[in-house]
């Protein structure tokens, strides 16, 4: 028998009231006919925080916390991964790592990061040392982006170490790890990305180079926590939650990866109901992409926190602009192909769903219920779709999936029946005609039937 509702579903189930209210906010803003969108923040199933993405094969991966729900703290146990070729519908690839895969680590699942390095992922994380009682940085590995991450020492990377970890390799192969709340501290790596030369090193936190707090308090600066290091051209960037709190993202820039820092402003305000902030930044396909996160989901705060994404252009002399969260999020940057095989976990918008692993590998979709949705955007028709398939499972009577366009009432191009299976687990392959799905829309994938839990969804894909 299913477990009782999972807490998050408050989550899903109000999302619907958000994206509704934003997009109502910004049609009465804007007179142009064509329908609001609201597609930040970009993960609705679960609260998440402190993102890190990566470029990698012409993907973008995400790397992130999960936030428990109704948590009064930072009540985090494991971190998730997603990633997406498009910035808009990203695929849930679950959690490859937690806790748990660290034999000698208690609690404290926080801010970290992912990089590649000859054909392995090594991610960065803080926790709390059991041994010691205090905290500390593990490094696990994988040979996939999306892992399983294995811990790669059996021990902490750095003992005796503040929080917010992140990891860069210069464009001489030097890697470097920073690190640091109330402190800032970097080691240089060895080229196993699993040791490092020398002490760590501490970075002074001058006025002139990160700003200075007013109000007269021990932290002369405006550095806080969450540092993110990076370079663009010949320009070394440090991007950082400023001034707790509320905070800020600012940053600071130097002529090399250890200084000397100059302080250079904001570049995010502080907005967005959640006391905290944590950035990541990154180029993809010709753009530039800042990462952060809120409060924004329902239910949500500063221990609820939920990922979100702007695209922006620097300023010609490589200073950032001041950005501000929006609902709208990043543009598309290309179209979703619905004749490959689509994961049912890769979503733009949902609401009433969640996310669980699939008995046939990866995660599917599940907790479906009557009315639910997901939103695929910018599926690229063309001439016209025939038939649609759908991988699923139901341990109870089923209900059926409507495929709409343009909105979750939108016009109706098939209707696709899903039966008993016998079990949550228990896939099979349904298919239903369709007509009039042509061009490029938004798919929206309406989930119907009798009350209570209906089906799963593995994958889906149309045909000609």
């Amino acid at each position: 028998m299913r477990s009782p509702t999972p807490p998050r579903r408050r989550i899903a189930a109000l999302a619907l009231a958000f994206a509704f209210a934003a997009a109502t906010l910004s049609v009465a803003a804007d007179p142009s006919p064509s329908p609001a969108q609201a597609d930040n923040p970009i993960i609705q199933t679960i609260y998440t925080a402190d993102p890190a993405p990566l470029v990698h094969n012409g993907r973008v991966y995400l790397y992130t916390g999960h936030d428990e729900d109704n948590s009064t703290w930072f009540d985090m146990r494991e971190w998730r991964v997603w990633s997406s070729d498009d910035m808009v519908n990203w695929t849930d690839h679950g959690s490859p790592l937690s806790i748990d895969t660290f034999s000698w680590a208690r609690e404290n699942a926080w801010a970290g990061q992912a990089v590649e390095r000859n054909g392995k992922f090594y991610w960065y994380v803080p926790v709390i040392n059991d041994a010691t009682g205090g905290n500390a940085i593990g490094v696990a590995v994988a040979d996939s982006p999306a892992g399983p991450f294995r811990d790669a020492l059996g021990h902490p990377l750095v003992a005796s170490a503040e929080i917010d970890p992140t990891v860069f390799i210069d464009t001489d192969g030097q890697a470097y790890l920073y690190w640091g709340n109330p402190n800032l501290w970097y080691v240089k790596l060895n080229a196993d990305m699993t040791s490092y030369s020398g002490s760590p090193a501490r970075i002074p936190l001058t006025t002139q180079g990160f700003g200075t707090r007013p109000g007269g308090t021990d932290r002369p600066t405006l550095y806080e926590e969450g540092p993110w290091v990076y370079k663009r051209g010949a320009l070394y960037y440090m991007v950082f939650a400023a001034r707790c709190c509320s905070e800020f993202i600012a940053y600071s820039t130097a002529p090399g990866p250890t200084g000397p820092w100059t302080y250079r402003g904001t570049v995010m305000p502080a907005q967005g109901g959640s006391f905290t902030n944590h950035a990541g930044v990154i180029d993809f396909k010709g753009g530039s992409y800042f990462f952060y996160h809120n409060g924004a989901l329902p239910g949500g705060g500063g221990f609820t926190r939920s990922v979100a994404v702007e695209k922006f252009t620097y300023n010609a002399d490589g200073t950032f602009p001041t950005i501000n969260m929006t609902t709208t999020g990043a543009p598309q940057t290309g179209s979703l192909n619905p004749y490959v095989r689509q994961e049912a976990e890769t979503i733009a918008w949902g609401t009433g769903v969640e996310t669980e692993p699939s008995g046939e590998g990866g995660m599917n979709v599940g907790w479906i219920e009557n009315g639910d949705w997901i939103k695929v955007k910018g599926a690229a028709f063309g001439t016209g779709a025939r038939f649609f398939n759908a991988r699923v499972a139901s341990a109870n009577g089923g209900g059926s999936i409507e495929l709409r366009l343009d909105g979750a009432n939108g016009p109706l191009v098939g209707t696709c029946g899903v039966a008993g299976t016998g079990g949550w687990q228990s896939w099979t392959t349904v298919s239903c005609p369709v007509s009039g799905a042509s061009g490029t829309r938004d798919l929206y994938l309406k989930f119907t039937g009798g009350s209570g839990y209906l089906f799963n969804v593995n994958w889906w894909q149309f045909a000609t």
